[in-house]
């Protein structure tokens, strides 16, 4: 099977399997189901037990909508609040990551979710016939996306410094769990910043936009320089905890 490889970030290298055709067909068919008794219990209870007490047809209509939303939103909202997996993927150990290994955001999820009208359920053959033809198995919203289901705990290769036992040991703690959000390129940056002179302005300005981006308001550390370190190394240690 094809891999991709990843290098997250100045000291860690990984070679990570997609998921196969066959786990993503397996994953949508487990989350159709989850969304089809969610809705049958949800909209048979509301029939027979609960649609008579309401006067209003305009109420039943809304009511009906509140239903309905969870179901055609799942997905999107599985990615964003659950780290990337509805619950097909967490059976099927899959999950949503860019292409670089980092976290999908909003904007990068909501993509995904459109497309999955051109290569969804309505016109299935053509997600399947991309994913077969592409290197990555990845559908039309995943290339539009730059995001890649790749398969959990499949990690082949893992290449760490001796440099970096010191401080990811199984004791490390992070103390910025935020900094798995970073990009690849947002890693590459911190680390080429800090071989500036800790009293550059350019230290200053990029450590108060990390703790912007990732809304960080009172960080721990005295001096920005360490404060971008403690990034870098909590990035490290997100990274690794996923393998």
């Amino acid at each position: 099977m094809a891999q991709s490889n990843i290098i997250t970030g100045q000291y860690v290298q990984i070679s990570q399997t997609p998921a196969s055709v066959g786990d993503r067909i397996v994953a949508q068919a487990i989350d159709w189901l989850a969304q089809g008794i969610y809705l049958y219990s949800l909209l048979y209870l509301f029939t027979n037990y609960v649609e008579g007490t309401y006067e209003s047809q305009l109420s039943s209509i809304i009511v009906y909508v509140v239903i309905l939303l969870p179901a055609l939103l799942y997905s999107l909202l599985c990615e964003i609040f659950n780290h990337g997996q509805s619950i097909g993927k967490k059976l099927m150990k899959t999950r949503v990551v860019k292409t670089d290994g980092s976290t999908p955001g909003i904007g990068t999820c909501l993509l995904r979710w459109i497309l999955f009208i051109a290569d969804g359920p309505a016109l299935s053959f053509i997600g399947i016939l991309v994913m077969l033809i592409n290197r990555n198995n990845q559908r039309l919203g995943d290339i539009a996306a730059g995001t890649m289901v790749i398969k959990l705990n499949s990690y082949s290769r893992i290449q760490v410094s001796l440099d970096e036992f010191a401080h990811l040991s199984r004791s490390y703690r992070p103390v910025y769990p935020q900094a798995s959000d970073l990009s690849l390129e947002q890693v590459n940056l911190i680390s080429k910043t800090l071989e500036l002179d800790e009293h550059d302005p350019r230290v200053h300005a990029l450590a108060q936009k990390v703790q912007e981006t990732l809304q960080i308001k009172t960080p721990r550390e005295r001096s920005d320089e360490t404060f971008l370190w403690r990034m870098v190394r909590d990035y490290q240690y997100c990274a690794l905890e996923e393998i």
